[in-house]
This record gives C-alpha cells, structure tokens and sequence, in this order.
C-alpha cells in the first residue's frame, strides 16, 4: 500500500513515512493509493474475531512495509488493557444502539486511535534510531488522549495546544496534570482554530523543519483515522441490517473514518454529521455553503470549530481524487475562507452523508430525556448526536442498524450533566485529578511566541 498528497500525487509515501511526517510537505494530507474492499467471504470470518482480532486484520489492509507481526504484536498492546472486554460495546436503547467509546485510559473516543499510533511511533522510532517532538492542537479530548499515549516514552517530547478557558475543566485537568517532562501543554488565549493554524504553521515553518523532527498526531496523521475505520467496522458486523451512523464531530476525522469503513466493507448505508452551533459541515452537506464564521463556545466544546482539518481528505476523494482539484480549493479557501458547491456536488455527498445540528438547549433536553427514558447519562457531544439521529430515524424509519457514537463519558463534563439531571457518581480516576499539581504554560496566539517555545523544549 502506498501514499500520495491531496495536493500532489506524483510523490509516493510508504506508511512508515506518513506516520513518522504526518503532514504532507505541500501542506496536503496523506490518502492511500486505494482503498481495499473486502469480499462476503472475508466479511463472514471476521464476524466471529474479537476487536483486537478485527483490528489486526484491517489495519493490515493498508500497511505493506512493516512485518504484520509487529503491527499485530501493536495493536495488542494497545488495546490490551481497555476497562471493558469488548473495547466498544453498544448499548442498545430501545430501537437504536449508542456505541461507547470511552473504556480508554482518558475516557474518550481518542484513545482508540492514540494508544495505537503511540505505540507505533515508539517502535519506528526505536527502529530507525530517531526523535521526534510531537506537535497537536485539542479542542478538548485529543490533548489528553494524544499526551496519555506517549507520556514517558522514549525519543519523544509532545507539545499540546489549547485554547485557554473553552476546555472543560477535567479536560484541562488530563492534560496539565501529567507529570512526564516529555509533555509540555500550552494553553493558548484564543480558539481552537488558532491552535489549529499555528500547528499548521509549525509544521510548514521550514526554519523548525531544518532543526527538529516533527510528527502529528492530530486526525491529520493517516494512522489515526485507520485506527478508528475498526469500531465502523465492528458495531456493522453486529448486524444483519444496514447500518446507520450518527456522529457528533467539529473535525471531520471520526466521521471521514466511518466513510472509510464504509468503502472498505459496503455494510453501511449512510453516515450522518452532527454539529453543534458551529455548523460548518452540517451547512456544507445540507446547502453547499463551506463559509468560517466566528467560534461559539459551547457545553459541546471539542465541536466548537469552524475549520475541519481533515474536510480535506474528503474534498479531494469528492472530486474523484483529484489533487490539481484539491489544491486549488483549498488554497481558495485559505484566501477567502469560504467555499460554495453547486447542487451536483451536494447530491453527490449525499449519497455518503446526511448532516444535522443541535443547539444547547437542545443538547441539554436530550440529556433529559434520555435519561428519564432509559436510565441512562450521555455526554453533551454524544447527546447532540442523538438529537439528530431521532430526527432521521422518523425520515428514514426502522430498516437500518441505527448506532449513534459515544464519543466520552459523561464524567467529563460534570458542570452540564449536574445542571441537567443533577448529582451523579464520578468515576475514580477522574476524582484524583483534582489533587494533583497542574503544569501549564500560557502563551499568545502568536506563531513566533510558539515556535520560540517549541524550538527551546524540543528534542534534537
């Protein structure tokens, strides 16, 4: 299996390569060549494998360079110690499934993707006798689940952007209370998008190029998105119907690993994208309009963003893989901030995805009512996924496996759920964070403030 640029696609990366660059050297993102697809046969035996036994088998499908014993020998280790036996288990709720995955070591959906490729990272680099510092923006869940997946590790320092005061505090709590000299967390006075164009900047800076080696580990870097195609996969398995996807998400990386899986194994009818107020992609699959308006902090924050760093893997497979096509948009968008697709293209995403949105008093009545119906606590992200999902499923009624992603547990956002059903049991392990020592440092949102920093910290 190789690699190309969505900006470029004369050069040919292998996948020891995409992981250890993570963004392309023209600023595009890494798609492979092909994407595999799976016969009946092959989708019959792997109804009978466990989710560390699916997950060896597809991420093996994209990964031609490294012996396939030692990315098993990975992806056992770094789904091994998960709190649940199933890692991904779904709870059916009355005529739909919420698929849960928050059994990692930070309680969300990240850790799915990050233990895995931090284990990767710490065997290529031991492989070809390397460091590397690790550069990432969160909104939220990313830091805490990209931090616990390297902390302490060898040949690795990880730098963490975020923006200063729109993380909820046990959030901010995951990440600044790590210990680890190798992880530096650097909040940031602005909006996740700050964050996000300064990484961007950070990795196109050819001054820090020349003296550091840089990585991502964002939902830019290829092996996170590869990671996350396997809980698509698993819950479609489980079915005998069709499935259908509701995905709460600002960034486009875990619903883009859903239409992944969805090429790969042919099990699923259509994907749907839930935004909160920051509606850019719901308004880009319902009226073509992919215009930045201003950031609106939300109960739902890891959504508040108005730049989806991985829409760009999807424009260029939109566009039938087309990287003169690509570049050319995304460099108009860079310019204007906005773009406009006409009816064709919206019919044609169509066939993929449906998009919705939910407000915050939205959000909350569905905690609510999920809660007086079922017993049963959702996050604020996973609760506006289920806001949308009910409205689809009266559209498009009950033929199809309907699972809506939990995408944390609902510890981690305890100031919203207090409000809304009042005082619940905090788990364990989010109870100790708040003894510990945090360790942060605040920066402007000011890409010389930043590469300064990086540049003093980083590993040589």
């Amino acid at each position: 299996m190789e690699y190309v640029s969505t900006r470029n696609d004369s050069k040919k990366y292998s996948f020891e390569e995409v992981v250890l660059t993570g963004l392309a050297p023209d600023g595009g993102l890494f798609v492979p060549t092909r994407i595999p697809k799976v016969d009946e046969n092959t989708l019959k035996n792997w109804r009978k494998l466990s989710y560390i036994e699916l997950a060896k088998k597809i991420i093996g499908l994209f990964v031609s360079d490294l012996p396939h014993k030692d990315i098993e020998e990975l992806v056992e280790k770094s789904y091994i110690n998960f709190s649940h036996r199933d890692i991904a288990p779904i709870v059916n709720l009355g005529d739909f499934g919420i698929m849960e995955l928050f059994y990692g070591p930070t309680l969300s959906f990240k850790d799915y993707p990050l233990q895995f490729l931090g284990n990767l990272l710490e065997y290529l680099l031991k492989k070809n006798n390397k460091k590397i510092n690790i550069v990432g923006a969160t909104s939220g869940d990313t830091g805490s689940a990209a931090i616990y997946s390297v902390k302490g590790k060898d040949n690795i320092n990880i730098f963490i952007l975020y923006p200063n005061n729109r993380v909820s505090r046990i959030q901010e709590l995951q990440m600044t209370t790590v210990e680890d000299e190798n992880v530096y967390c650097l909040a940031i006075e602005g909006t996740f998008d700050d964050c996000q164009s300064l990484v961007k900047r950070i990795f196109m800076d050819e001054e820090i190029r020349r003296e550091i080696e840089l990585t991502a580990v964002n939902s830019i870097n290829w092996a996170r998105i590869l990671a996350q195609t396997v809980y698509y996969i698993w819950a479609s398995l489980k079915s005998d119907r069709k499935s259908i996807f509701c995905v709460p998400t600002g960034n486009f990386g875990n619903v883009l690993a859903g239409f992944y899986a969805k090429r790969i194994t042919g099990l699923i009818e259509k994907l749907i994208v839930a935004t909160n107020e920051n509606d850019i992609l719901h308004r880009f699959f319902s009226r073509g309009d992919y215009s930045i308006r201003e950031v609106i902090p939300t109960i739902s924050p890891a959504m508040d963003i108005q730049i989806a760093s991985n829409f760009e893997r999807y424009l260029y497979h939109l566009f039938n893989n087309d990287p003169q096509k690509t570049r050319e948009l995304m460099e108009n968008f860079s310019r204007n901030r906005k773009l406009a697709f006409d009816e064709e293209i919206i019919r044609k995403a169509g066939e993929d995805f449906l998009s919705g949105r939910a407000d915050q008093n939205e959000t909350k009545r569905t905690i609510r009512e999920i809660y007086e119906k079922y017993s049963y606590i959702v996050d604020p992200h996973t609760a506006v996924g289920v806001k949308v999902l009910m409205e689809y499923k009266e559209i498009l009624k009950d033929n199809y496996n309907y699972v809506s992603i939990a995408t944390a547990h609902p510890a981690k956002f305890p100031e919203v759920i207090e409000e809304v059903i009042g005082k619940f049991e905090m788990p364990d392990e989010i109870k100790k964070l708040e003894n510990k020592r945090q360790r942060k440092y605040e920066l402007k949102a000011d890409i010389d403030t930043v590469k300064d920093f990086i540049l003093r910290h980083a590993l040589r």
